[in-house]
């Protein structure tokens, strides 16, 4: 034991850094708050998780307040502005990998 000490000692002063805590995405808080009963802890921590590496930042946070009020997604899917397809077509690639992966 008093071998393996001598290293660690010469090595200099050990620096210990507390990790930050991790961050919900906001698709995430989104599902937590919604009032589905499906949703779980688990499964929005995995929501959220596609969501940040499917959607940008932006993307995430018109998404999040579809929970609220799903009625906008659907306002997005019917629009004929080329922006709102474009995040339409994105939103729907989330959601399919977001099946695949958490369920």
């Amino acid at each position: 034991m008093k071998l393996l000490l001598i290293p660690l000692l010469c090595a200099g002063p050990l620096v210990i850094v507390p990790s930050a805590p991790v961050q919900a995405s906001t698709v995430e808080r989104a599902c937590r708050q919604s009032d589905r009963s499906a949703s779980s802890p688990s499964l929005c921590r995995c929501i959220g998780k596609v969501a940040k590496a499917s959607l940008s930042s932006s993307e995430q946070r018109t998404v999040a307040k579809w929970f609220d009020d799903p009625h906008q997604a659907q306002v997005i899917r019917q629009s004929d502005s080329r922006s709102d397809e474009r995040l339409w077509l994105r939103y729907k690639a989330f959601g399919e990998r977001a099946a695949r992966t958490c369920s």
